[in-house]
C-alpha cells in the first residue's frame, strides 16, 4: 500500500507539474488574437448609422471591437475628441477642417453617407422656397456643419442675404420639438430628425438635401493622427467595418433601422421612414471622399469666415485605410 501510495503521488506531482507549466509558458507568450477595442462617437443621425452597426457587428469577434459612443451635440463630442478621451469619431466636414485648422491631428479618413439631410418647415407653413422664410428663426446643428453652408449657397441663389435668416443652433434630437412648439421656423438637420417632425404631422419637407446639392455631404470619419501612427491596422480595421456596415445597411434598410433603434433611443418606425421615403434619401455607398468635394466645402468654410488659416488636402485627408473591395457586413 506504501509504494502504490508513493506512486500516485508522484504522478500527481509530475501532471500538477506540467500543468502550472504550460500556465508559466502561456503567459509569457504574447497574446494572439486578443481582442483590441476602440470608443468610436456618434451623434444619432443616419448620417452615422454605419457607427452603431458595426458596433452590433464587432460584438462576437474575436480581435476587434468598436463600441459607439452615443453623444447628442458636437460640442461635447469636440470637447471629448480635443481632450483626447476619444480618438475616433464622426464629424460634421467643416468642423473636422476647423480642428485641423486649430493644430489638433485630426484626419478624415472616409465618409458617413451621402445625402440624408433635410429642410423641415411647420405643417402649416406656406413657404415654397427659402425665399419665402426671409426673418424667420432657422435651426442648424452648428455652424460648422454643411447645412448652414449650404443653406448659405442656397441664400445667395435666391438672392438672400446671410442676415435674412436668423440662424439658430441646436443639437438635432432637440430640433422636432422646437419646430411644433413654435420656438423655431425650420430647420435643416440629419436624418430621422425630420422624419419624426413629418410623422407626428408638425413638420413637411421642404427641401431634401440631394435636391440641392447631389451626393450631399454632411459628416465624415475622423481619426487622431496618435492612433493612425500608434495602430494602423485598428484603423484598417475600422474603416473596413463602417464600410461594410454601410454597404449592409444599403441592402437592409429596415432591418437597419431595427437595429439601430435602440442605440439611437429613436423609435424604428421613423427610422425606417427616413431610409425608405423616399428610398434615396440617404446613401451609405461611394464614401470616399474626393479632393475636389472637400475642397468646395473648404472653399465655402473659408467664405462664411468659418477657417482662417490654410490647410491642405494631404494635410487633412487620409484615404489609405478605405478598402478596394466592400462586402456586406456579416450581420
Amino acid at each position: 500500500m506504501g509504494k502504490k501510495l508513493v506512486l500516485s503521488l508522484l504522478a500527481f506531482g509530475v501532471v500538477f507539474g506540467l500543468v502550472a507549466w504550460q500556465r508559466y509558458t502561456r503567459a509569457q507568450l504574447p497574446s494572439v488574437g486578443a481582442q483590441k477595442s476602440l470608443n468610436v462617437g456618434f451623434l444619432p443621425v443616419t448620417c452615422h448609422l454605419t457607427c452603431p452597426v458595426t458596433d452590433f457587428a464587432t460584438k462576437s469577434s474575436r480581435r476587434y471591437r468598436f463600441v459607439s459612443q452615443r453623444f447628442t451635440d458636437f460640442a461635447t463630442v469636440t470637447d471629448a475628441f480635443k481632450a483626447g478621451a476619444l480618438k475616433a469619431t464622426f464629424f460634421v466636414a467643416p468642423l473636422a477642417m476647423k480642428l485641423r485648422a486649430q493644430g489638433i491631428p485630426a484626419k478624415i479618413v472616409y465618409l458617413g453617407h451621402r445625402d440624408g439631410s433635410t429642410v423641415m418647415v411647420r405643417k402649416n407653413d406656406p413657404a415654397k422656397s427659402l425665399r419665402d422664410l426671409k426673418g424667420k428663426r432657422f435651426a442648424i446643428p452648428t455652424r460648422y456643419s454643411n447645412q448652414y453652408l449650404v443653406t448659405r449657397k442656397l441664400m445667395k441663389d435666391q438672392g438672400l442675404s446671410p442676415e435674412d435668416l436668423v440662424f439658430v443652433e441646436l443639437p438635432p434630437p432637440e430640433m422636432p420639438s422646437a419646430l411644433a412648439n413654435g420656438s423655431i421656423d425650420a430647420y435643416f438637420v440629419g436624418e430621422p430628425h425630420a422624419a419624426k417632425a413629418e410623422l407626428a404631422g408638425t413638420g413637411r419637407v421642404l427641401y431634401h438635401a440631394k435636391d440641392i446639392w447631389p451626393k450631399f455631404i454632411s459628416c465624415v470619419l475622423v481619426v487622431h493622427e496618435d492612433l493612425i501612427r500608434d495602430d494602423p491596422q485598428l484603423v484598417a480595421e475600422l474603416v473596413r467595418g463602417i464600410a461594410e456596415s454601410g454597404e449592409w445597411a444599403e441592402r437592409n434598410r429596415e432591418k437597419a433601422a431595427d437595429l439601430v433603434a435602440p442605440y439611437f433611443r429613436q423609435d424604428a418606425k421613423v427610422i425606417k421612414h427616413a431610409l425608405t421615403q423616399p428610398i434615396d434619401r440617404v446613401s451609405y455607398r461611394m464614401l470616399t471622399p474626393s479632393d475636389e468635394e472637400l475642397g468646395a466645402i473648404y472653399d465655402m468654410a473659408r467664405e462664411a469666415g468659418l477657417l482662417e488659416k490654410e490647410i491642405r488636402m494631404s494635410e487633412l485627408v487620409d484615404r489609405r485605410f478605405i478598402p478596394q473591395d466592400i462586402v456586406p457586413a456579416a450581420i
